[in-house]
């Protein structure tokens, strides 16, 4: 394989795993009417089929009515999960969008 078909290669496999394809949006309301964000990490143990935290959407969303939340990895979650994944421990990223 040539050096130009080989960095081709590199550049899709690097843009589909760090696509962030995991990522789930739920409106709430009228949805976001500032961009107020408040985010934490969510972590989970048996690759994944069991949540230790489960962060409180209610509570960081503070009262508003209408926000979004969205849930997804984040690039920082695909490197601590790199270096977690060993003990089958991964987080991913909830944020609140206000």
């Amino acid at each position: 394989m040539n050096r130009a078909a080989r960095l081709v290669s590199i550049v899709v496999l690097v843009v589909f795993v760090l696509a962030s394809c995991m990522t789930h949006v739920h409106t709430v309301g009228e949805g976001p009417q500032s961009f107020e964000t408040v985010s934490e990490r969510q972590w989970y143990v048996l690759w994944g089929l069991v949540d230790i935290t489960t962060p409180d959407t209610e509570r960081m969303a503070a009262g508003a009515e209408d926000y979004e939340i969205v849930t997804e990895f984040e690039i920082l979650d695909v490197v601590i999960g790199f270096f977690t994944g060993i003990a089958t421990v991964y987080p991913r990223t909830v944020k609140v969008i206000k």
